[in-house]
């Protein structure tokens, strides 16, 4: 599961890369250079995301990495401290609601939020 403590966005997504960059059956090149290519960012500014001197990048990048880099999207938006903007307009709807939702789901054990997940047809449990 997800605990990475302080983590910063930018280090899990260079330790990820590298990661991916390390296995010699993967044809796949996830160098830095090629990464930035098929996501659609310059390289330097991948290399300054990754080493946190910039911000974590837009939401659009972040999905992009995620495919890229074969990661949960909404994983990574919560480690770059960000929400996917169509969890925000579901807020929106209903915010004093959905608030006191999420913070009644804090205190609950994860077994019961797993099987909740389950019985109402999502298997990936939280």
């Amino acid at each position: 599961m997800y605990h990475l403590g302080h983590m910063g966005f930018g280090t899990y997504i260079n330790e990820r890369r590298e990661d991916l960059a390390s296995e010699p059956q993967d044809r796949r090149s996830y160098s830095l250079r090629q990464v930035a290519n098929r996501v659609g960012i310059q390289p330097s500014y991948l290399s300054k995301v990754e080493r946190e001197l910039v911000a974590p990048p837009s939401e659009a990048t972040i999905r992009a990495l995620a495919r890229e880099l074969g990661e949960d999207a909404d994983f990574l938006l919560a480690l770059a401290d960000k929400v996917a903007q169509d969890i925000l307009d579901i807020i929106m709807q209903r915010p004093q609601v959905f608030c006191t939702l999420i913070r009644r789901l804090k205190k609950m054990p994860t077994e019961v939020i797993d099987r909740m997940m389950s019985e109402n047809g999502d298997n990936n449990g939280l």
